[in-house]
């Protein structure tokens, strides 16, 4: 049975902008480190595959010294009390409801679940954070029937494919059995790094980079139901995609080639 792989940020909700933005300056402010991101500055951040991996791209020599951070391990320890905290501020704002899941998100695992389709995530995220995405953008139910990959299981993180192989063996499917929905050039090459045929769906930290391998890229998934069809921004698989990609979209992109990264 073929399975269906999410990368989780910007993919089942818009999380960057709405979630891990505020999440980060609320915890340097938390612990009194003089950073505070733009929207602007946040967009170069994300480019940078983890939490962890974000937080020390600020720790400069000044900045360590000033928070009395003598050597590396004070560093490491800093930051590990920093990202725990950032994930419990980050695990609020998505229990409140500051970020509702991205168009056709709901309606396309309900249809791959009911068609007995595997079902997981594949994120750099924390775990605890994943599963607290995934349970408000599809509901509790549908969530249990998911395997969650996420945080430090893997040596590397996006865009090396660590984490999509690991996914592959744990789940025991092969890579032409599996499509992945991803949102970022990173996570593309990551998927592609795996041998995975992949649909981009567009978000907004996203949209301009570079997506050439992906099987399709459009907007959303896309929900006529509620008034937002999918716009197809490209279609390297030549399927069609008439306002919504839709299961049999997806069973018609695992019959074409996976493109190399």
């Amino acid at each position: 049975m073929p399975a269906l792989i999410f990368d989780c940020d910007g993919v089942l909700a818009d999380t960057e902008q709405y979630g891990h933005l505020p999440a980060f300056n609320q915890t340097f402010r938390d612990f009194n480190v003089p950073v505070q991101w733009s929207v602007e500055e946040y967009a170069d951040k994300v480019k940078i595959g983890g939490g962890k991996e974000r937080m020390r791209s600020i720790v400069t020599p000044e900045i360590a010294s000033s928070l009395g951070l003598a050597d590396d391990d004070a560093v490491d320890e800093a930051i590990k009390a920093w990202h725990r905290h950032k994930t419990a501020v980050y695990t609020h704002l998505v229990e409140s409801g500051a970020m509702p899941a991205r168009t056709g998100i709901a309606r396309i695992v309900r249809e791959a679940h009911n068609a007995g389709w595997t079902l997981a995530v594949a994120s750099t995220s924390a775990e605890p954070a994943v599963r607290a995405v995934l349970s408000h953008a599809i509901g509790e139910e549908l969530s249990q029937h998911f395997s969650v990959f996420a945080g430090d299981v893997v040596p590397q993180k996006k865009p090396a494919p660590d984490i999509y192989l690991l996914a592959l063996k744990a789940l025991g499917v092969d890579p032409d059995e599996a499509i992945v929905v991803e949102d970022s050039a990173n996570g593309l090459r990551a998927a592609l790094g795996a041998g995975l045929r992949t649909v981009v769906t567009v978000s907004g930290y996203t949209r301009e980079e570079d997506f050439a391998g992906a099987s399709l890229v459009v907007t959303s998934l896309g929900d006529p139901l509620v008034g937002e069809p999918a716009e197809v921004l490209g279609n390297l698989a030549g399927v069609s995609v008439p306002d919504a990609v839709s299961l049999a979209t997806l069973h018609a992109i695992l019959t074409t080639p996976a493109f190399p990264a």
